[in-house]
């Protein structure tokens, strides 16, 4: 660096010790730009080569972390892990235990085999015969005794002797393939021949491969075999599996049941463990929604109502609560069908009503009423079914039913009616869309509530003459008939809260009651549907044959086995089926329904519904059940029982004859497909039968031609000409002053005894001609009754014999 260079670094105010200044200038500092930089801060290409290994270590590390977190967390490797763990730290215990199953495995060979070489069995049965002096029975136990003994050794000589000539066959077979090989070459051969030393080649290389670990394998099989054959034969093996957790005690298997069983204090139970009986699990310990479900054949001298009787003891012994664990009988008297939940499951409640913000409903196919123990959605049967819900005050029973009449209303097709016999508020919103509402304590209420039971029985009686006028004559109302409105057959549903006023009232009490029987045996099929409601399920306020009735029983917490029986039906308590064990109030909301689903009863957590200070979730589900009904072109009217709502009048006669449109003949499936396009909602369901049966009722028969039925239009219209003459007559009679039966009336007029002169003249065929002319029977006399030689109708000669 030369001296011009340093010059800049040098102070300002000092001489410049002999140096040259000629500029005479003073000198400044020359200033660099820049930044201070952390080791962190520094980017990878200046981070130092050792420093990025360690980097990439700790990221590295950190992701492998994360991943072993992530599958750890999984709950099939959580339960590995801690079946493990349980099993390191139970690991001295399974050691002594497996060399205890294995001694006692070994023994029982030894006993076995020391049996079938002494003849132990057949000896205790000789020395029982001498002991009791029955001389037969012993000579017969020697007998036995020496013709086994034959028969081994005819065993024995018959299997060594196949074994000698398999053996010598093998051997033989062996050394040919060994001579040949030596003779001929193996390429030469045919190809099947060298398939046969291919194959000799592989046994012989498996065996050999195998050969030196034979000892160790045989040794390690009659280990295992030992250990199973000495093996606890007591169900289950959760010794093995149970893991040690912190919901280990959740865990329910056959051993933990049958040791909560041996604890029951039942004699015959004690005694038959005592003995060293095992229990038979007819269906094992398995999971079943939120808990486990067993059966169990319990033996002699006990039944599953023995063990429903101590049913708080059993869940002492499982560490269940009682409301956790429901012991009932099953299909025979010692099935035990039991059920235990999971702990704290039953606590919660079943959430929000499924359509509380959207949906409508089919009636037909139930409407969502509350989760079972399984946590499965109860879908309530109300076609069909009639409701009978109880339970002591403030239960849930009320909301019970008012799920269910809002579940009702949702279907637009639904007249709904509800009398509430107190001074309560929880059906109000319900108001716009019922036909029929009444609330209060008087009497007036009371004989309203009666008076729709008798307009109910009266529209029975109409919906089941407009069934019998429908084709077919359906037994009942289905969904396709509850959507033709000028049939009147939709559903109708009674919703009665606080029934016990009604059936204990000194003036309509009585009449009430058989009333609700009349309809609750009768009205099933005809779309009628009625739900009782009860806080006083008693002998009085409740009549039995209205419990025996009902398809659906529905009980809250009850006082005791008596409100039990009167709401789920006779003989639920003593198999088990108990709501007394439900707590007034931890298990409000919480029921035990009997005919809700195909089991034998369900503990359910019902749906709420809010209606309360603050809340009102009802008001804005009966607006959407309003607007689906404008949609639907229906209204809120109540049905009329004394209107006669009758099916819209069809004259099959005619539309057969306008179908077949002058065709010279018609096949009898072509005149039914015709009619299902003529007219869709009549003939849609027709059968075969169906139109056998009018043209029958009319005088006509069909044709068989070439093994087909044909009708023909000449047939046809002279049934409707004698119809039209028939018709005349009646009216000319009327005109006379005879009487005409109708409305299940007899008719004054009487017949004329004497047959018409024309009776005796002879016929062509056989007497009972349309017999033989039967679609579903040809060649059959004697299934019809109408005959060409049978009382003529109307214009009798103008039938025709085809």
């Amino acid at each position: 660096m030369n001296g011009d260079e340093r010059r800049p670094f040098m102070n300002g105010d000092g001489g410049d010790n002999g140096t040259n200044n000629s500029a005479g200038k003073e000198l400044a500092p020359h200033v660099f730009e820049g930044e201070i930089v952390e080791a962190g801060d520094r980017p990878d290409s200046v981070v130092p080569q050792q420093e990025k290994p360690s980097r990439v270590r700790h990221v590295v590390g950190r992701k492998i972390v994360t991943a072993v977190k992530v599958i750890g967390a999984n709950d099939h490797v959580a339960r590995a892990r801690s079946v493990l763990g349980y099993r390191l730290r139970k690991a001295p215990r399974d050691v002594l235990r497996l060399l205890w199953f294995f001694v006692r495995g070994v023994g029982r060979w030894i006993a076995t085999g020391w049996r079938w070489a002494s003849y132990a069995d057949l000896r205790s049965d000789a020395r029982a015969a001498r002991l009791a002096g029955d001389v037969e029975a012993r000579r017969t136990a020697q007998e036995l005794i020496r013709a086994d003994a034959k028969a081994r050794w005819a065993k024995a000589g018959l299997f060594l002797r196949r074994t000698v000539i398999t053996t010598a066959v093998v051997i033989v077979l062996v050394v040919l393939l060994a001579l040949m090989e030596m003779v001929f070459d193996r390429a030469g051969m045919p190809g099947w021949l060298q398939a046969v030393y291919d194959v000799r080649d592989a046994i012989g290389t498996a065996v050999a491969a195998v050969w030196p670990w034979l000892p160790t394998i045989g040794l390690l099989s009659m280990l295992v075999a030992a250990v199973w054959e000495g093996r606890d034969r007591t169900p289950g093996a959760g010794w093995l599996t149970r893991p040690d957790r912190d919901d280990a005690d959740s865990w329910v298997d056959e051993r933990m049941i049958s040791k909560a069983l041996a604890h029951l204090g039942i004699a015959p139970l004690n005694a038959f463990f005592k003995d060293g009986g095992e229990l038979v699990y007819t269906v094992p310990a398995r999971k079943d929604g939120d808990g486990t479900y067993t059966q169990v054949r319990l033996p002699l001298g006990v039944t599953a109502a023995m063990v429903a009787d101590r049913r708080r003891v059993l869940a002492a012994n499982l560490g269940r609560a009682s409301l956790e664990t429901w012991p009932t009988t099953g299909a025979e008297e010692s099935l035990l069908d039991l059920w235990i939940a999971d702990k704290g499951t039953l606590s919660g409640g079943a959430g929000d009503w499924p359509l509380l913000t959207e949906g409508t409903v089919d009636l037909f196919n139930g409407v969502p009423f509350g989760l079972s123990q399984r946590g499965v959605i109860i879908n309530a049967p109300l076609i069909e079914s009639n409701w009978l819900i109880g339970g002591r005050p403030g239960q849930g029973k009320t909301s019970a039913m008012r799920v269910l009449m809002l579940g009702a209303c949702l279907d637009p097709t639904v007249e709904a009616w509800a009398y509430i016999l107190g001074e309560s508020p929880d059906f109000a919103p319900l108001k716009p869309r019922l036909a029929r509402y009444r609330m209060g304590l008087d009497d007036s209420v009371v004989a309203d509530a009666v008076q729709a039971l008798e307009d109910l029985l009266k529209e029975m009686e109409r919906r089941g003459k407009v069934l019998s006028a429908q084709p077919g004559q359906p037994p009942k109302v289905s969904r396709k008939l509850a959507d033709r409105p000028g049939l009147g057959l939709h559903p109708i549903v009674l919703g009665i809260d606080e029934c016990h006023e009604l059936f204990m009232h000194p003036r309509y009490g009585k009449l009430a009651a058989e009333l609700c029987v009349r309809l609750i045996k009768r009205g099933r099929k005809y779309g009628i549907i009625l739900l009782l409601a009860t806080q006083s399920p008693t002998r009085d306020s409740i009549p039995k044959e209205i419990t025996r009735n009902v398809s659906v029983g529905v009980a809250y917490s009850v006082a005791d086995h008596v409100a039990n029986d009167g709401l789920l039906g006779a003989g639920r308590y003593r198999a088990g089926v108990r709501a007394t064990e439900l707590r007034t109030k931890t298990d409000r909301g919480t029921c035990v329904a009997v005919g809700v689903s195909d089991s034998a009863w369900e503990l359910v957590r019902s749906y709420y519904v809010a209606y309360e200070d603050g809340r009102d979730d009802v008001t804005m589900i009966v607006a959407r059940a309003m607007a689906a009904l404008a949609e639907h072109g229906r209204t809120v009217a109540a049905t009329d029982p004394t209107g006669e709502i009758e099916a819209a009048p069809v004259d099959h006669l005619a539309d057969i004859a306008h179908v077949i449109n002058g065709e010279p003949r018609l096949r009898t499936q072509t005149v039914l497909s015709r009619l299902a396009g003529h007219n869709p909602g009549e003939y849609e369901p027709w059968t075969a039968r169906d139109l056998r049966a009018v043209i029958r009722e009319h005088g006509i028969r069909p044709r068989k031609v070439r093994g087909h039925w044909y009708l023909y239009p000449n047939d046809v219209a002279h049934a409707i000409t004698r119809r039209a003459a028939h018709h005349e007559d009646d009216t000319a009679g009327d005109a006379a002053g005879e009487a005409r039966g109708n409305g299940g009336t007899f008719p004054t007029t009487i017949p004329q005894p004497n047959p018409p002169l024309d009776l005796g003249k002879p016929r062509r065929g056989t007497q009972n001609g349309a017999a033989a002319d039967d679609p579903e029977n040809p060649g059959n006399p004697g299934s019809d009754g109408t005959a060409d030689g049978s009382l003529p109708r109307g214009g009798g000669g103008d039938q025709q014999t085809p």
